[in-house]
């Protein structure tokens, strides 16, 4: 009977502990605060790290007495990504509601193939934020193609770090350094090039597997992809990608050349889509073909010598 006792006194001293525990770390970690903080969650964000950074930023008491109140109302699947304001009078509670409703409500589509300036429009036109602004932040092949779900009321920083932690791209830079001897930079500027060359998305693996070739055995890459780069808007044709590259822009003085300089142009040419970058890891450089070309009709020929190529280009395009 003694036994009995001392354990239900134990169980009881516990739950009491546990209760007083809980209240603590469910209040408001300052209730008569008038203040709100701006609290960001990166698309994927596990919510062990939410946790940490709300306590972090000192907006919730207790971690794990925050993270009990999620898993109990069931919250987990339904904390957004995106911007919110988070004021220190709220409890747990509020605060965890608080992230499931009200963030994210404006969808924005980037298509893959573009350069920055055509990005920039994009997000600008949805958003609403100034085109040099986003030009002036985000870094060349970096806005990763893909349909986001972002703030409405968004800043320039809040969306390019919700593009810039798609866990997809996120996992494909990772598979870079397991799969190659590239660099996170290397592979980019190849899939850029291979995502412009590349017609349709059957070729990209066997367009990136020449391009890698080519790279490796120190031959000029002889791609007109970098020299749409560089020749920029074309007023005549309203597009930011020249349709014909001539003799004379072959001559053109830029590291972008790829016609009269050897290696990889200095930065990508646009940002590519996921298939391009994975057609780069995946890309096999001993194929036997060292040419290519596409057809007026889109289809591309290969071919293993100079002259194979030469007898591709007259009879296919000229």
């Amino acid at each position: 009977m003694k036994k009995l006792k001392i354990l239900l006194l134990l169980i009881i001293f516990i739950s009491v502990s546990f209760y007083l525990f809980y209240r603590e770390g469910f209040l408001p970690v300052n209730k008569l605060s008038k203040e709100t903080k701006t609290f960001i969650i990166k698309s994927g964000e596990p919510l062990d790290t939410i946790t940490n950074n709300l306590a972090s930023d000192g907006l919730i008491r207790n971690k794990i007495v925050f993270y009990l109140v999620v898993k109990k109302l069931g919250l987990e699947r339904k904390i957004q990504a995106g911007e919110f304001k988070i004021s220190e009078n709220m409890n747990a509670e509020q605060v965890a509601n608080n992230l499931t409703h009200g963030s994210i409500d404006t969808s924005i589509t980037l298509i893959e193939g573009m350069r920055k300036e055509e990005m920039a429009q994009i997000i600008s036109k949805t958003l609403d934020i100034p085109e040099i602004e986003i030009m002036s932040k985000a870094k060349e092949g970096y806005i990763f193609p893909d349909t986001y779900q972002v703030p409405k009321n968004a800043s320039s920083d809040v969306v390019l770090t919700i593009i810039k932690n798609n866990q997809k791209f996120v996992k494909a830079f990772q598979n870079i350094k397991k799969q190659t001897k590239l660099t996170e930079k290397q592979a980019l500027i190849l899939a850029s090039l291979v995502e412009r060359e590349a017609r349709q998305p059957s070729t990209r693996e066997k367009i990136a597997g020449i391009i890698l070739k080519r790279y490796l055995a120190d031959w000029p890459l002889d791609l007109d992809a970098s020299l749409q780069y560089i020749l920029g808007y074309q007023t005549n044709e309203k597009s930011w990608w020249k349709k014909s590259v001539t003799d004379e822009d072959k001559n053109i003085d830029s590291p972008f050349n790829t016609y009269k300089n050897k290696g990889l142009p200095p930065e990508p040419v646009c940002s590519p889509s996921l298939s391009s970058l994975e057609a780069v890891i995946n890309a096999d450089p001993s194929t036997p073909y060292w040419f290519y070309l596409t057809d007026n009709n889109g289809v591309m020929h290969y071919a293993v010598t100079l002259q194979e190529h030469e007898a591709n280009v007259a009879k296919y395009l000229r």
